[in-house]
């Protein structure tokens, strides 16, 4: 079985998507941490986040890998644990742009696809049930106000140990600047699925979501 979980930055994606995964020992693939290790890799080349070309080769050189320790899903670059950078101010800022770059998102909805193969897999993005795995199953399109996304991206933060002198209001101006960039840029831009539902978690539980979601796998599973 494919499950779709899709929605704007801080929408809760990552989180539930975690809990279900290890709810019904399906395989858990973040695809938007791969687009921000691509972000880390141009960084870390020092290369501008709109070149394509110099991406695409410092991707091929460094290598991305999601590696799944103690129950928990960890990113490397060129053999380096990223996890924690990757979730930094820096990256978040400028993610949006790498991940617009056409060849760059060919490359890796291809690896995400190799990833889903042939077993059950749950995979959060923006594009999962409309580019990535059109054919899945349940499809699932999360949706939350700026306001409630932006105090649960700072929560986040803190609890990650990343450093941040953003107020929330900072934060929440960047997410609806980095919402716009996502649902127009030309290339698989953020988009519900014409048959994915709709979650509106601004004053849900992350237990709410969870047994939400859950109930729509378990009423598709009854159709086979």
């Amino acid at each position: 079985m494919q499950v779709a979980v899709d929605g704007p930055a801080s929408a809760g994606k990552s989180t539930v998507a975690k809990i279900i995964a290890n709810k019904l020992s399906f395989v858990y693939i973040d695809t938007g941490a791969m687009y921000r290790a691509c972000t880390v890799i141009a960084r870390n080349h020092k290369l501008d986040y709109g070149d394509e070309k110099g991406i695409l080769e410092a991707i091929d050189k460094d290598g991305i890998e999601l590696r799944s320790e103690n129950g928990e899903q960890k990113v490397y670059v060129a053999g380096k644990d990223v996890s924690k950078e990757i979730r930094t101010p820096e990256i978040s800022a400028n993610v949006s742009q790498v991940s617009a770059l056409p060849k760059v998102r060919e490359k890796m909805v291809s690896l995400q696809r190799q990833m889903a193969g042939k077993t059950n897999v749950i995979m959060d993005g923006r594009d999962i049930g409309t580019t990535v795995l059109p054919n899945a199953e349940v499809k699932i399109f999360l949706v939350a106000s700026a306001r409630s996304r932006a105090q649960r991206r700072l929560l986040d933060l803190k609890e990650r140990g990343i450093k941040s002198d953003q107020t929330v209001d900072e934060i929440e101006k960047d997410i609806a600047a980095r919402d716009y960039k996502d649902s127009h840029r030309k290339v698989s831009p953020l988009k519900k699925a014409d048959d994915a539902i709709e979650i509106d978690t601004t004053n849900m539980s992350i237990d709410q979501v969870v047994e939400s979601i859950l109930a729509q796998i378990e009423k598709s599973q009854k159709k086979f």
